[in-house]
């Protein structure tokens, strides 16, 4: 994988006039990990949303670099992979036809083969080769889950996203998170949002967003 980067600087959430966080900065590079941890609603999920560019911080700076390149802020999805309790794939399409939408979306110029070829592994990375072709609707909450991880292992991303991964999950299905979860942090960037301390094993360092609710 390519020599990666991510520096957030005074990052600063306000919605109305509560703080959500504030002054919050992170430095992270290939082979890094870095957890985010703090009590039910203090803002995890807000800081994840923040990084990846689903919602706005009021204040600072998300800067992502890929061989010493800085990437525009509009291109970083095509480099992060998200799996998120608020994702939302499509309900009327199959597990199969969400992932290929998505990577044509993330991956246009991959030649229609290779697409196939990495949907197809990840489905069966994941358990879930042979629902392929039923409706995501129809998938339990563990199923749904999965094909999330798979939805964020597409573009084979720099930086991998997990905000709360073992929701949901049994067994067998955390196990496929910390197996893609540590082979991304030994190759390229990985942030965990989570309270869970076997989640938390996987990070270098920690990050409380509570220590950033003072304006």
């Amino acid at each position: 994988m390519k020599k990666s980067s991510l520096v957030c600087t005074n990052l600063t959430k306000y919605y109305s006039h509560r703080l959500i966080f504030g002054n919050l900065a992170l430095s992270l590079n290939e082979c890094n990990s870095i957890g985010i941890i703090g009590n039910n609603g203090s803002g995890k999920s807000t800081l994840v949303k923040a990084i990846v560019g689903i919602i706005t911080p009021s204040k600072g700076d998300v800067v992502m670099t890929i061989e010493n390149e800085k990437i525009p802020r509009e291109q970083h999805f095509k480099h992060i992979g998200l799996m998120s309790p608020y994702l939302s794939l499509y309900d009327e399409l199959s597990g199969y036809e969400n992932l290929e939408f998505f990577m044509n979306i993330k991956c246009p110029d991959k030649p229609s083969d290779e697409k196939e070829e990495k949907i197809n592994f990840l489905l069966e990375s994941v358990g879930l080769f042979k629902r392929k072709k039923d409706l995501y609707k129809n998938y339990s909450s563990g199923m749904k889950q999965r094909l999330k991880l798979a939805f964020a292992l597409l573009n084979e991303p720099q930086l991998l996203l997990l905000d709360e991964p073992c929701a949901n999950l049994d067994k067998e299905g955390i196990e496929v998170v910390y197996k893609f979860a540590e082979e991304q942090r030994q190759r390229g960037m990985l942030i965990i949002a989570t309270n869970e301390e076997s989640d938390l094993k996987l990070c270098d360092t920690l990050i409380n967003i509570e220590d950033y609710k003072k304006g």
